[in-house]
């Protein structure tokens, strides 16, 4: 719920929590979905290269079993062996780092953080981790940006309440899965609030 009341009602402000979050889950979703195109790109290179190398392989095998594999094929084999390895290592690699690179952004960007932040915010309630954080941020801003003695009370209010529902957050890592996800969603409704208040008091409607 929110801390305060001012000229908004508390209907109004879930309003608003709600588009903004319904905006930024539509922006993750394009991203999403052109993150995709390109992972399935890199995935058709691969392939290519996975199914000549596997060819060679079976041709191998092939030979083998028929007892006819002369030291010429073995030669031959080999140095098509030589010649793949440098280009697949390169290719696989190259994949797999731009698919962790990707789900990394994906994971972020539905956090709302940079992805170099992930490794901060761990556990099942790492989305919400995050949220407070960002919370704080701002709450510090504001004190920062009007010093005066009533924005110093709200954001303090405000920071104590972040407190305590970091506190919350890791409490719930240890319950059963039913009990932490009601207790998700009740911290996560209180955070709309907050967010809310911190918006309404940055004069954003």
């Amino acid at each position: 719920m929110g801390l305060f009341r001012k000229r908004k009602t508390r209907a109004t402000r879930r309003a608003e929590a709600k588009a903004l979050k319904h905006k930024a889950k539509v922006e993750a979703k394009l991203g999403a979905r052109n993150d995709r195109k390109k992972m399935r790109t890199e995935a058709k290179s691969a392939k290519k290269v996975e199914k000549a190398q596997l060819a060679t392989l079976k041709a191998q095998e092939k030979a083998a079993t028929r007892g006819k594999l002369s030291v010429g094929q073995i030669r031959k084999y080999l140095g098509i062996a030589r010649l793949l390895t440098p280009v697949l290592a390169p290719l696989v690699y190259r994949g797999a780092t731009m698919l962790r690179a990707q789900l990394d952004q994906q994971r972020a960007n539905k956090m709302g953080i940079a992805p170099e932040e992930l490794g901060t915010y761990t556990g099942h309630g790492a989305h919400l981790s995050a949220r407070i954080a960002g919370a704080e941020r701002s709450a510090n801003a504001i004190a920062t940006q009007y010093p005066d003695p009533e924005t110093t009370r709200f954001t303090g209010a405000v920071l104590g309440r972040l407190a305590e529902l970091s506190t919350a957050v890791r409490a719930s890592e240890q319950m059963p899965v039913q009990r932490r996800r009601a207790a998700h969603h009740a911290i996560s409704a209180e955070l709309d609030g907050v967010e809310a208040d911190l918006l309404a008091r940055l004069g954003v409607r």
